[in-house]
């Protein structure tokens, strides 16, 4: 979280000036052509390999949970990568058009949000993995038995959580400001005289509240959870639940110290900005824009975590592919079967479009319908007007009703009769 501010809150010497400058939003002034295309070319591929990871990862928990296998884990997992995928989308773009730019031209809201969104994301993130920990403990006690929890407690924890880390940088959103500076608009931190001495208090609780009592807590917690384990052996009749339960551990593990050890060159930049005094060495440039990738990368860490180390998850992404493809197929086969499911009549008999509609069908000689029916005729007598009439009709010549002008004929047979 802090990478952004250590980034944001470096210090330099402009234009011979001996104050310090703390950059906040991501913006840090850099004379080299190379880092202002290397640091974006890399934020941008963290968040491409980060976006598809975390939507895998969400796609899974959310099937999960919609077949009915949602749990406190599963919930606070989702609330990591909902958090991983918030700073892939909202945040590393903007630092990405800081260091590409080099110039602030994102306007007031930005520089003032930028900071304070990244780091609330950050701390989320920390104080998930403590709960994370919390119950992968409770888990681990008796894997026969798992932990189940209200919805309402579900939700209330996680209202907690974003609550708190909204609210622990808060400060950063009060003095992020854009300000003209050597004839250059800047993203700065502009504290007041008043507020100095809050700030300086600010600088050193921040990383102790948001890093390192959250690093201390899951520790503590993996590390009984871990322990609880190790005891069972393969002496427990619950062997399959004790395995899933030190899978998930080492995984969720595996988590916390990938995040913590990416995540300390970016408190190591913040500690040195916010104590650097006038005319002190100020941290590399190439130092603080390697912190800031470094930061974005725990993002794309964690979906590749979960592939590599968790079972459970490979085969979640297997079933949700199987799914993904099921759906697709219905939908070809079905468009494809309806002209033969919507009609009665058999494949070998259906009418052409433009054969007239099919009648009743033709008896063979042989058989016993026709037989029944010639019979059947034979008992009907004919009547001699009508069989008279048909005889007449069938011996006189068809030729005026086949005669195309019958009007000449009309006026010729007009005049004969006179």
């Amino acid at each position: 979280m802090p990478a952004a501010a250590s980034a944001d809150s470096n210090s330099s010497t402009m234009n011979g000036s001996s104050a310090p400058l703390h950059f906040a939003g991501g913006y840090l002034p850099s004379d080299s052509e190379d880092w202002r295309t290397i640091v974006p070319a890399l934020l941008v591929a963290v968040c491409l390999v980060g976006f598809m990871g975390n939507l895998c990862v969400i796609g899974v928990l959310l099937r999960g949970a919609w077949k009915g296998k949602s749990s406190m884990i599963h919930s606070l997992i989702l609330n990591l990568s909902l958090a991983d995928l918030s700073l892939l989308l909202l945040s590393a773009p903007v630092r990405a058009t800081a260091y590409f730019k080099g110039v602030w031209d994102l306007g007031w809201f930005v520089c003032k949000s930028s900071d304070w969104f990244t780091h609330t994301c950050m701390a989320a993130k920390s104080l998930t993995i403590v709960a994370v920990a919390r119950v992968c403990f409770m888990d681990a006690s008796d894997p026969a038995e798992q932990v189940s929890v209200r919805n309402c407690t579900i939700w209330s924890v996680l209202v907690a959580i974003w609550a708190v880390a909204s609210l622990l940088p808060l400060p950063e959103w009060f003095f992020s400001t854009t300000r003209l500076h050597a004839g250059v608009e800047m993203c700065l931190m502009d504290v007041p005289p008043v507020a100095e001495r809050f700030m300086a208090m600010f600088g050193k609780l921040y990383p102790l509240l948001a890093f390192c009592l959250p690093l201390l807590f899951a520790s503590f917690y993996f590390w009984r959870a871990y322990g609880q384990c190790q005891k069972r052996g393969t002496k427990t009749q619950n062997l399959r639940n004790q395995m899933r339960s030190r899978q998930l551990t080492v995984t969720l593990l595996s988590i916390a110290v990938t995040s913590a050890v990416l995540w300390l060159p970016d408190w190591i930049a913040w500690l040195w900005t916010w104590h650097l005094k006038a005319g002190g060495p100020a941290p590399p440039q190439g130092f603080i824009a390697l912190s800031q990738v470094l930061l974005f990368s725990i993002s794309s860490a964690n979906p590749l975590i979960f592939l590599l180390m968790s079972e459970e998850f490979r085969e979640g992404l297997k079933g949700l592919w199987k799914w993904m493809m099921a759906e697709k197929q219905p939908t070809a086969s079905g468009s494809q079967k309806a002209p033969a499911g919507n009609s009665d009549v058999p494949p070998g008999n259906v009418p052409s479009p433009g054969s007239p509609a099919p009648g009743p069908e033709k008896e063979k000689p042989g058989s016993p319908a026709s037989g029944a029916e010639r019979t059947e005729k034979a008992q009907i007598p004919a009547l001699p007007d009508v069989e008279q009439f048909w005889h007449e009709r069938d011996t006189a010549p068809c030729v005026q009703d086949n005669d195309p002008t019958p009007w000449e004929h009309e006026d010729q047979e007009t005049g004969t009769d006179k």
